[in-house]
């Protein structure tokens, strides 16, 4: 018996456009009055999430890839970084003139070019970029002639006054066995082939949906959860019911229990009435 459901955002819980269908939202609403806790499982931090799911009265929130969990009554796990692992990643960060974000409670902090890229508009875009687009080229350029490149950039923002959960670095696919080598320290996660979550090791949305369910006294075989891409990929394996949405990468789909149609067709509600839910 299904008695949690997570959905990822983007490509799952929002359409092409940036907006929940109406179909999720009665799909949602309809669970939750059978008693079925509905929330996220994103690698978005907050502030953005909040701004999202405005609309929907959700049960709990799994964010920055699992390093944040709360509810609208309480903080359930957080788990920020040490301060010895995040100054790795700041002076390396600095030392490259590379891109980067850092995640905080309520805020993120950073790079004027990230924090665009991490706008809704962007964010939405993005995955219709061509597999060819030249990454390489563009971060090696912004290494080179950010307006903003300066020694210690990043050593002397505000954000790090407060715990910070998890950094997001320009980066692409090609970086990931350079950058399992410069963090030892932190997990990798990606939610597109441009930019990487950095959250400490062992972090993960599964890890944060453990935690929740945990202190709800659920069991993983009672959850449920809706995703995309390749940071879905380990919760829908590891829980009850893993579902993949239509427009989701292929190693996804392979992961899940079922395959629904997309973000624009529909896929959550219809997957919820497949399994007899709502």
């Amino acid at each position: 018996m299904i008695k949690a459901i997570f959905f990822d955002i983007d490509g799952t819980l929002i359409s092409t456009n940036g907006k929940i269908l109406a179909s999720t939202k009665r799909a949602i609403a309809q669970a939750q009055k059978k008693g079925i806790l509905c929330g996220i499982s994103t690698g978005r931090g907050p502030e953005s999430v909040e701004r999202i799911v405005r609309d929907l009265n959700l049960d709990m929130f799994v964010t920055y890839n699992g390093q944040l969990v709360y509810t609208k009554e309480q903080t359930i796990y957080a788990r920020p970084f040490e301060k010895a692992v995040l100054n790795e990643i700041i002076l390396y960060a600095n030392k490259n003139s590379r891109q980067m974000m850092l995640g905080g409670r309520h805020r993120m902090e950073g790079s004027l070019t990230m924090r665009i890229g991490q706008s809704g508009f962007v964010r939405r875009m993005i995955r219709f970029v061509p597999r060819w687009f030249p990454i390489r080229g563009m971060k090696l350029a912004l290494q080179r002639y950010s307006p903003n490149r300066r020694s210690n950039r990043y050593s002397n923002l505000a954000i790090l006054s407060e715990p910070i959960y998890q950094c997001v670095m320009l980066s692409g696919e090609y970086e990931a066995e350079k950058f399992q080598q410069a963090f030892p320290h932190c997990d990798l996660q990606r939610s597109n082939p441009y930019t990487v979550d950095i959250v400490p090791k062992g972090g993960s949305k599964l890890r944060g949906i453990q935690f929740f369910l945990a202190h709800k006294g659920i069991d993983l075989s009672e959850a449920m959860v809706f995703g995309d891409h390749w940071n879905d990929i380990e919760m829908i394996k590891g829980v009850g019911i893993g579902v993949s949405m239509g427009n989701g990468m292929e190693e996804t789909k392979q992961a899940a229990d079922f395959v629904t149609t997309s973000n624009n067709e529909d896929g959550i509600e219809k997957a919820l009435r497949h399994f007899q839910l709502i």
